[in-house]
């Protein structure tokens, strides 16, 4: 894509009403802007990010059986009444008046087991319905959808909004030990999902909360952003967070005997066992083997794609801007010409590389900007792809490659550079 072309620009300084790093890299380098508090818009190279990610996501539900679907945002009162979750402060709240002076009162979906489980009555019926995790053919159905809940203090970007995007997958058991084993599948699938995004996870233990009286687990990210606090050990797998831990920093680890540790993390993923809670309250049986009705057991397991973009962002960064890694770049490389005195001889030459990068499938952002080679050079550090390229008089017949994350370049031929981003 040539950037003269592009929808947005960059800005000299971070936004005054922001204070997280998330925000404001991503406001000044054009991936989103915001609308209001908690609430914003995804722009051109913003999309292509929560794309990738969401790809990813995508890939690693269907490798464990997930069915892709989409429900409706706007839910109504009579299905949150059965789960008793109408009154929960999060929820907002719409009414609608018809001619006959009929009102009918929705939510707008914060998260969605009341649906699912609806919808699940509608087509489980029998135990055969519920091909057992362990014979291979889990049944569970996910989506990736915008999410709306009632923060009351909206606040670290992208990290809590009131509008976000999110993947939720729901599963459908016939007894607990087929829900736990795909409750691993799935605890699996989250750990590659998070190695593919480059994003380092410790799985914590904590409260159920709202959602089921067991513990869950999260998929937690150290960072001073983080909302949440946690007690782990760099040792062993052992973490927990501060709701459910019994003890202090500096404590020894009851598992492998080392010292407990203490710190801020963002939670970018969860997994929930559901039990029978929804299944009681929208009546979700099926007729087992003796003819006898039982109810169905559910799990429920989200990811966050706006967060976990905003965590990159709060993980990958240095003073100069963002530092994508490769995966969920919005290109791969940055092409910049400098013209100088031999202006139209050095753009003919970068445009003839970036027909050559578009045909070889390489995603490449191309500063063709009539502006000045230190703002070219800037922005392509604050926009953070992983390459950057750079055709000038001092580089001749060849290609000045730098990558973003380390410091130092190369001299490369066009079949050199070529071949490095194939």
């Amino acid at each position: 894509m040539r950037q003269s072309q592009l929808f947005t620009k960059t800005s000299k300084t971070a936004p005054k009403d922001e204070k997280a790093v998330n925000a404001k890299l991503l406001i000044r380098a054009g991936f989103v802007r915001k609308m209001s508090a908690g609430i914003y818009a995804y722009l051109p190279l913003g999309w292509r990010v929560i794309q990738k990610i969401a790809n990813i996501v995508r890939e690693e539900m269907n490798a464990i059986g997930g069915e892709e679907l989409l429900m409706p945002t706007l839910v109504a009162k009579e299905y949150w009444e059965k789960s008793k979750r109408w009154d929960n402060d999060v929820v907002y709240k719409t009414e609608e008046s018809s001619a006959i002076g009929h009102q009918s009162s929705y939510g707008l979906g914060w998260t969605h087991e009341e649906v699912i489980t609806y919808l699940a009555t509608h087509f489980i019926n029998s135990y055969k319905d519920l091909p057992a995790v362990r014979h291979g053919l889990p049944l569970a159905v996910y989506q990736i959808q915008n999410k709306f809940r009632n923060e009351p203090r909206a606040k670290n970007g992208l990290l809590r909004g009131r509008e976000f995007l999110m993947k939720d997958l729901y599963s459908f058991h016939i007894d607990k030990a087929d829900l736990d084993q795909y409750y691993e599948q799935v605890t699996g699938a989250y750990k590659k999902v998070f190695q593919r995004l480059s994003l380092d996870t410790k799985i914590t233990e904590a409260a159920g909360g709202a959602f089921t009286q067991e513990y869950t687990h999260e998929f937690q990210v150290l960072s001073p952003a983080g909302e949440d606090e946690i007690f782990y050990c760099a040792k062993c797998d052992f973490s927990q967070n501060k709701e459910i831990f019994q003890g202090k920093a500096g404590d020894k680890c009851q598992k492998c005997g080392d010292n407990i540790q203490q710190s801020n993390a963002i939670e970018v993923g969860n997994v929930f066992k559901l039990g029978t809670r929804y299944s009681e309250a929208f009546d979700l049986r099926v007729t087992n083997k003796e003819g006898k009705k039982d109810l169905v057991v559910m799990g429920s397991y989200g990811i966050g794609i706006t967060r976990a973009m905003a965590t990159l962002v709060e993980v990958y960064n240095d003073d100069k801007g963002i530092v994508w890694p490769e995966a969920v770049a919005p290109f791969k490389v940055h092409l910049i010409a400098l013209g100088g005195k031999e202006k139209s001889k050095i753009e003919k030459e970068a445009d003839k590389v970036y027909n050559q990068l578009e045909k070889a499938g390489v995603e490449v952002l191309y500063d063709d900007r009539d502006v000045s080679a230190g703002e070219k050079l800037g922005d392509a550090d604050l926009l953070g792809m992983p390459y950057r390229a750079v055709i000038s008089e001092k580089t001749g017949d060849k290609i000045e490659l730098k990558r973003r994350n380390k410091d130092g370049v190369q001299s490369v031929s066009v079949t050199e550079l070529l071949k490095l981003l194939k």
